[in-house]
């Protein structure tokens, strides 16, 4: 496993880079050796210190993100929750999920200020990526295993662009668009 440690408004200390890499090593027996692990470590404002855990695997990312007031916390957590997110998504690929069903994102785009309209909403960031069909159950899962409230797909029945959400009572929604 390869780790690789990043800072964000802040210096990554000896101190650090070894709990990190101590707590880390919890992950290493799901890799093989030339997987690569991304930890970011942010500080912000009002003592919030955030850990992000980054792992791209063959066509899924999972990602963990704690954010406390103490750093070692945050990290911690961050990489408890990946390792129950990397089991979670082996149990679901075990119970029958197709083999490849996910594809890495390609590119992000950042859109550069001076194209944008002082007087219209700001587009801040477009973000591109493969879209490959795939059931409902699949897309939720993608989902979960992101992190993310919504996730678009193609659905694999309709052979449409959706998007699946979760919703505030704990259930997930789908949009499917319909012809006028």
């Amino acid at each position: 496993m390869i780790l690789n440690i990043n800072g964000r408004n802040m210096q990554i200390t000896d101190s650090i880079r070894a709990h990190v890499e101590k707590k880390a090593a919890k992950l290493e027996r799901f890799f093989r050796p030339d997987t690569e692990v991304q930890v970011r470590i942010s500080q912000e404002r009002g003592g919030r210190n955030i850990a992000e855990v980054t792992v791209a695997l063959r066509g899924v990312i999972l990602r963990a993100e704690e954010v406390t007031n103490d750093m070692y916390a945050s990290i911690d957590t961050a990489i408890d929750k990946m390792v129950r997110q990397i089991r979670r998504h082996r149990t679901k690929l075990e119970k029958g999920l197709r083999a490849g069903a996910f594809e890495p994102v390609v590119a992000e785009e950042a859109v550069p200020e001076d194209e944008a309209e002082e007087s219209a909403p700001q587009l801040v960031r477009v973000k591109r990526f493969l879209v490959k069909p795939m059931d409902v159950e699949d897309a939720i899962a993608q989902m979960e295993m992101l992190g993310h409230n919504f996730f678009l797909f193609l659905n694999i029945d309709t052979e449409s662009a959706c998007v699946v959400y979760k919703r505030q009572d704990g259930g997930y929604g789908l949009l499917e668009p319909e012809n006028a």
